[in-house]
């Protein structure tokens, strides 16, 4: 149960955090990886020889899928490499740290995040859809933000509702071809993004303040969207799955 062996995977925001974290998971459980990034080679590298040594194909690519051309050269790098393409796992995106009330954002830091998040996401699943094969598999990581809001983050709280609602429109699209669309929606996880409110004791503060008592790990949304990607997860589609410790409960 729950092999990916022979699967071909691509991650976008693959070189740190959760996007490694998913491609060596998807690695443990067989599927060959190219993960895409945009500037950190060295990090790349990295996760591309943990996966492997794991025994699968592995590869890297550089590119801003912000615009079409750099969304549909990584898809095509992908599938050169691979031989096709099973899996699409988009993680690339952005938290702009500083708080900003939505009356006082200014437009430079909007546009920002809507390319990085909203775009770069569709640019990119865009490509994937194209060549991906029947059966296939689309996962997205979205957020709490996206559901609940996020006060003094409207920017990011706006952008990750939209793929929200992304996930539940492309879903219906593409069921007849076999292929699922769902979101993984983390919380709080401890990945370098969050460096400044972990500081000076930020961290402990906010898992005091989840109700399992922790803050996640990337490993901790790694596997739930591995396991979407699964074929054991063939019926469920246009979901949106809370990986968040209790934080935001929603039917």
């Amino acid at each position: 149960m729950f092999s990916l062996k022979g699967k071909r995977a691509l991650v976008t925001g693959g070189s740190r955090g959760i996007g490694a974290a998913i491609a060596q998971a998807l690695a443990e459980a067989g599927a060959d990886v190219c993960i895409g990034y945009r500037k950190r080679t060295k990090d790349a590298k990295a996760v591309v020889a943990a996966c492997k040594a794991k025994g699968v194909k592995a590869a890297a690519f550089a590119s801003d899928i912000g615009t079409t051309v750099g969304a549909e050269r990584l898809v095509v790098h992908a599938v050169k490499e691979l031989g096709g393409l099973d899996l699409f796992i988009g993680n690339a995106g952005i938290w702009p740290v500083e708080e900003v009330p939505a009356a006082d954002m200014a437009d430079d830091r909007w546009r920002r995040t809507m390319r990085e998040n909203v775009d770069s996401m569709f640019f990119s699943t865009r490509a994937a859809l194209k060549v991906m094969d029947p059966g296939g598999r689309v996962v997205l990581i979205a957020s709490t933000a996206g559901q609940r809001g996020e006060s003094m983050h409207s920017d990011y709280g706006a952008s990750k509702g939209a793929m929200i609602s992304f996930v539940k429109s492309v879903a219906i699209e593409v069921a007849k071809q076999g292929i699922t669309v769902n979101a993984v929606a983390p919380g709080w996880v401890d990945t370098e993004m969050c460096d400044v409110p972990y500081a000076d004791g930020g961290k402990g503060r906010i898992a005091a303040g989840i109700p399992v008592g922790r803050v996640a790990t990337p490993d901790d949304i790694a596997f739930p969207a591995v396991f979407l990607c699964t074929d054991e997860a063939r019926h469920i589609t246009g979901e949106i799955l809370n990986v968040n410790g209790g934080s935001v409960l929603c039917g």
